[in-house]
């Protein structure tokens, strides 16, 4: 036996995904300490210290659990986000951090997209009135000649900016380092945050958690009135209660969010607002996303661990 490697995103942690085959292939123990769910900090602490490899979820790891974890020598996500674990403390300890980069973007983009048009043609209220024997017909927008600000323009706000011209929006994106060399067929053009806000019909976010929210109330003023917004990226990057009065007094025609300070979330006023759209961080859990990130994960996990004594 080589080692004992925990495996905790939800969608694997009930093991039988074939992509971890070559974990066992490999002489490695594989255990689930929390299937289906995330585990807790008391919990990490116990399966982690004997464990080589992390093959983690969106769980936050933190100092003291790296601190315990002695034997651990690289924790890969399944994803791209690494604000959950504690950097400074892995670097410290000799602990490899690796990420599935750009495994997960078409599922997420294509799921920007979707809310963006269920909330502009208000799919789900029109669903849910039908479903209680009422026929509700509320008027949409149309996207074709609407534009659309993605903020972010990594790999999954790339795919999204495709996606938007492809339905014939005029795209502007902001980003803190633009790559001029992104410059797809269309009405594309990189801008400033203040303009991007200004001119887009639908705004999306698609960027790494900022220190305070980005989207505040500040932001949502300069918005331009009636906008739509999309998170599928960070629930830190937006201020809550001041969308909530955005979403009260007109100024935000309506919020989707696939994202959540707590998961599952706690009861909150927002959320039960009849202009909001939620879906519980569904963005990369597509069939295809989920092959293509648990084989980068295992692979990267099988790359770090054979290069170690």
């Amino acid at each position: 036996m080589t080692g004992r490697i925990a495996v905790t995103p939800r969608a694997l942690s009930q093991g039988g995904h074939f992509a971890l085959a070559a974990l066992e292939a490999a002489g490695y123990e594989v255990l689930f300490p929390a299937p289906g769910r995330q585990p807790t900090r008391d919990e990490q602490l116990r399966f982690l210290p004997t464990c080589v490899g992390y093959l983690a979820g969106v769980e936050p790891i933190g100092r003291e659990v790296l601190s315990a974890a002695r034997g651990l020598k690289v924790i890969s996500r399944n994803g791209v986000g690494t604000d959950a674990i504690d950097l400074d403390a892995a670097a410290e300890f000799g602990i490899a951090v690796e990420t599935a980069a750009g495994a997960n973007a078409q599922g997420v983009a294509e799921l920007a997209v979707t809310l963006m048009l269920a909330g502009l043609r208000q799919v789900p209220a029109q669903d849910a009135a039908l479903k209680a024997g009422r026929w509700q017909r509320l008027e949409g927008r149309e996207v074709a000649g609407r534009t659309l600000g993605v903020i972010g323009c990594g790999r999954i706000g790339r795919q999204v900016a495709r996606l938007g011209l492809g339905l014939g929006m005029s795209v502007r994106a902001f980003d803190a380092v633009p790559d001029p060399s992104f410059a797809p067929a269309g009405d594309f053009s990189f801008t400033s945050l203040a303009n991007l806000l200004a001119q887009a019909d639908v705004v999306t976010l698609h960027c790494p958690p900022t220190a305070r929210p980005l989207i505040d109330k500040e932001a949502l003023t300069a918005m331009k009135p009636g906008a739509y917004l999309v998170n599928t990226a960070r629930s830190a990057l937006v201020d809550d209660d001041a969308v909530q009065d955005a979403l009260n007094d007109g100024t935000l025609a309506g919020y989707a969010t696939d994202v959540f300070d707590q998961e599952p979330p706690g009861p909150r006023e927002l959320h039960r607002h009849p202009r909001m759209i939620m879906t519980p961080h569904i963005g990369g859990y597509t069939k295809e996303s989920v092959v293509r990130a648990t084989r980068a994960a295992v692979e990267n996990l099988l790359r770090v661990l054979s290069a170690r004594p």
